[in-house]
């Protein structure tokens, strides 16, 4: 059987603070705008600079960490599912956007000193959850175990 994937991976910096709202249901949603952006030299020899705009949609307690902790100008990490939908505006047109639905988001240096990671749980629209905490395995942490096979 063939597998597909559908997984996006953003390093940036967030162009304005979190978007918060609330669904009907109460559920909370962040909406943030990541930049990431890429430098080369061009033929004449000048560099040359572009930088992409991302939307980024985080969920439930997800939105929670990015409204509590991120701020415009936070460099963050984003992993998540590319989605694509539409709607219809109330001028009758079709609107199309394009946005990676958060799954994982660890903060690289804001506000929070960096490098902490919050994750979704498992299923679309099941309740995001923090990632647990990595057990530590180092000899200092290890000393002392009498239980040890060597």
């Amino acid at each position: 059987m063939s597998r597909s994937l559908n997984k996006v991976q953003l390093i940036g910096n967030l162009g304005a603070d979190p978007e918060i709202r609330s669904t009907g249901s109460g559920t909370r949603v962040a909406t943030l705008s990541v930049a990431t952006s890429r430098r080369w030299n061009g033929r004449d020899g000048q560099q040359q600079e572009k930088t992409e705009w991302h939307r980024v949609v985080a969920w439930d307690k997800l939105a929670e960490v990015c409204e509590r902790f991120l701020k415009k100008g936070d460099r963050v990490y984003v992993e998540g599912p590319v989605e694509y939908r539409q709607w219809e505006g109330k001028d009758g047109q079709t609107k199309y956007t394009t946005e990676i639905r958060a799954r994982e988001m660890i903060m690289l240096g804001g506000r929070g000193g960096g490098g902490d990671s919050f994750a979704g749980a498992g299923s679309v629209g099941s309740e995001s959850t923090m990632a647990a905490p990595v057990p530590d395995y180092s000899s200092e942490a290890l000393a002392g175990e009498d239980d040890l096979p060597f």
